[in-house]
């Protein structure tokens, strides 16, 4: 594991790393002065190789710190994360931390300018999404000496510390249901990877702990934009059409999953005796279906308060990292569209 460093980084460690004077870097840096173009590359390669963010308040506060905390997330329009926001909310409103939240939209090259300008305000922490990062935004992230929490995720290391579940344990827990239900001809609809690395590990999860019941996947599907109850419909007829002995569907999301058991019920399907279904994240929305989905709760609200904790905790003790590892346990829902034997 790469170790962190104790401390943010300054115009100094960049002059070394790059041979030129703190003076020069920060002319380049401010993009003021006259400095050759040479110069001005070999001082952005080394800022960019060191992971380092200018300090926009350096000099406007004594602690160069200010009470907010970034919290950088894929989607808002993901039902998923304005519940983490509200766990995080719940633990920071009595303090004087500040949540501010920036968006990514699932794009490794949005995540490093949202993470770079966030960080140039020097917030008293980081609480971001996933646990996979561009090489530059990794080094922003070890190098910005205050605690940072990656959320939903703990298959993997982290920079400082993790909130979250094993999206693979969850795959594969819901391979187990599948197989000891007696499904054997199953099929898979998911938002398009790698991008969705918590999808992806959820869809591996289950591959393999279906592999060793001695099932293979029969069909998958793979579709980007975003997640809608017609998206769901639209895939699963064609599935259907094309593998119509499939016994069972399992999606990435409970939207599409929705959507899916609407159009098996409107093309009078039996569910789950003819075809069972299954989705993922637990979302009470959907719980006006004619039947209720089987799907897995993420732990939402709890990694969002969890996360806060951690920050808030460093804040209070002026600790930059905690090197946390805290992993949840989802929890199945067989619903109405899941045998149980």
């Amino acid at each position: 594991m790469p170790t962190r460093a104790a401390r943010p980084l300054t115009l100094r460690d960049v002059s070394e790393a790059s041979g030129v004077s703190e003076m020069t870097v920060s002319r380049v840096l401010r993009n003021r002065g006259d400095v050759s173009e040479a110069t001005r590359q070999k001082v952005l390669e080394a800022a960019k190789r060191l992971g380092y963010v200018p300090n926009k308040i350096a000099g406007a506060l004594a602690s160069q710190r200010v009470n907010l905390v970034a919290v950088i997330i894929p989607s808002l329009s993901n039902m998923v994360f304005p519940e983490v926001m509200t766990g995080i909310s719940d633990v920071l409103e009595e303090s004087p931390l500040q949540p501010v939240v920036g968006v990514t939209h699932y794009r490794p090259e949005r995540e490093e300018a949202v993470l770079y300008e966030m960080l140039s305000w020097r917030p008293s922490g980081v609480i971001i999404a996933g646990l996979e990062h561009s090489e530059a935004a990794h080094a922003m992230l070890a190098n910005a000496g205050i605690p940072i929490v990656e959320i939903m995720d703990v298959d993997g290391e982290p920079v400082d510390s993790m909130v979250g579940i094993s999206h693979r344990r969850a795959g594969a827990m819901m391979a187990a249901e599948i197989a000891k239900a007696g499904y054997r001809h199953i099929g898979f609809m998911g938002t398009k990877m790698p991008l969705d690395h918590r999808a992806r590990k959820r869809f591996e999860g289950l591959t393999e702990a279906l592999a060793k019941q001695g099932i293979e996947m029969s069909d998958q599907e793979f579709y980007s934009g975003g997640s809608s109850l017609a998206k769901g419909r639209e895939m699963t007829a064609a599935m259907l059409k094309r593998s119509p002995d499939l016994d069972f569907l399992y999606y990435s999301n409970d939207m599409i999953a929705a959507g899916g058991l609407l159009h098996c019920l409107d093309a009078g399907i039996d569910i789950p005796g003819q075809i069972g279904l299954a989705g993922f994240n637990g979302i009470e929305l959907l719980d006006g279906m004619p039947q209720q989905l089987a799907t897995m709760d993420a732990c939402r609200r709890e990694v969002g308060r969890k996360a806060a904790e951690i920050i808030f905790k460093c804040s209070e003790a002026n600790e930059p990292n905690a090197g946390e590892r805290i992993e949840l346990t989802p929890k199945l829902s067989f619903g109405d569209t899941l045998k149980r034997r």
